[in-house]
């Protein structure tokens, strides 16, 4: 069974940084395709960033310059380093897993970013 946990989110003030972790069990993590995603109230949920296995990544326009996404393989472990954010950052955050057909969630981390 396939598992992903995020972990990381918070309450900050804009400026500052924050780095999710997202820890996946029950799947060759080097084979999998990796994404950051994230939902604000009444919004839909949206892309940040993706590293696909062969690490090629991918960012949303409103976060290029400002988030990393990265990976250890040998930790099973995605992370998304967020800098300089800012109050419209503010939504969860979910970890998204893919290869093939397969298809996996976590279950989100909240972030709040004061102005």
């Amino acid at each position: 069974q396939v598992q992903l946990v995020e972990s990381g989110g918070g309450l900050v003030q804009a400026g500052e940084s924050l780095r999710l972790s997202c820890v996946v069990s029950g799947s060759t993590f080097s084979r999998n395709h990796i994404g950051w995603y994230r939902q604000a109230p009444g919004k839909q949920r949206e892309l940040v960033a993706s590293i696909t296995r062969g690490n090629m990544l991918n960012y949303g326009d409103s976060v290029k310059g400002r988030f990393t996404i990265s990976r250890d393989n040998a930790k099973n472990t995605a992370y998304l380093q967020m800098n300089s954010l800012k109050p419209e950052d503010t939504a969860v955050y979910y970890c998204n897993v893919w290869w093939g057909a397969n298809d996996y969630w976590g279950q989100g981390t909240q972030v709040t970013v004061s102005s």
